[in-house]
């Protein structure tokens, strides 16, 4: 679990920039085009190298954000301490092993305490830079849970994920519409069984 200090990003490594970036992707991009015996430069494969490094500079964006950024304001005014749920938030992810897609269904719920409250779409904020890595399921649940338990400090935190793995449906077990569910939580929803029955009933109500 991380302390309140610790930035939630992915990795140390010095983050190129874009113009650093473009070209080494564009280069791997062919090279693997030629490693699978087509032509990178017939019509319709011109400009994929491009578009794959455009593309990956956008899913991949999240991977030097730190999420919590998006919690930094917080209303304490109305005093609520009861159960707050934000369901069905939908994105998608790749799967670092396949650097396949997997497609998120992400459900949070906290415990406030002194009534910290973030706006509604920050959590959805929240998955979404997350998701915007080379993810592994586990992980990514466990990210959201940490950067909740960290930014707001409530008394307990809840996440539930449901995703269907590309990497499952089209390769190895070839088992399509296949959904992993990951659970994991923090504070009193862990360690109260009373409200954590009730966060998973309003989970899945």
């Amino acid at each position: 679990m991380l302390d309140a200090a610790q930035p939630i990003v992915e990795t140390d490594v010095p983050a190129p920039t874009a113009a650093q970036a473009m070209p080494a992707i564009m280069s791997a991009v062919t090279q693997i085009l030629l490693a699978l015996g087509e032509d990178p430069g017939r019509e319709g494969l011109l400009d994929t190298p491009q578009r794959v490094a455009r593309m990956y500079l956008e899913i991949f964006s999240g991977l030097r954000e730190d999420p919590r950024t998006h919690l930094a304001t917080q209303f304490c005014a109305d005093r609520h301490e009861d159960i707050v749920v934000v369901k069905d938030i939908n994105f998608f992810s790749m799967c670092e092993h396949h650097l396949l897609p997997f497609f998120v269904r992400a459900h949070v719920a906290y415990l406030p305490k002194d009534g910290r409250l973030a706006g509604l779409s920050k959590i959805a904020r929240v998955v979404q830079t997350l998701s915007r890595r080379p993810q592994l399921q586990e992980r990514f649940s466990s990210q959201i849970a940490d950067t909740v338990w960290s930014a707001l400090q409530p008394k307990g935190v809840l996440v539930m994920v449901e995703a269907e793995h590309l990497c499952m449906a089209m390769r190895g077990v070839r088992s399509p519409q296949s959904v992993t569910l990951t659970v994991v939580s923090r504070g009193e929803l862990e360690a109260n069984e009373r409200l954590r029955a009730e966060a998973f009933r309003l989970l899945k109500g």
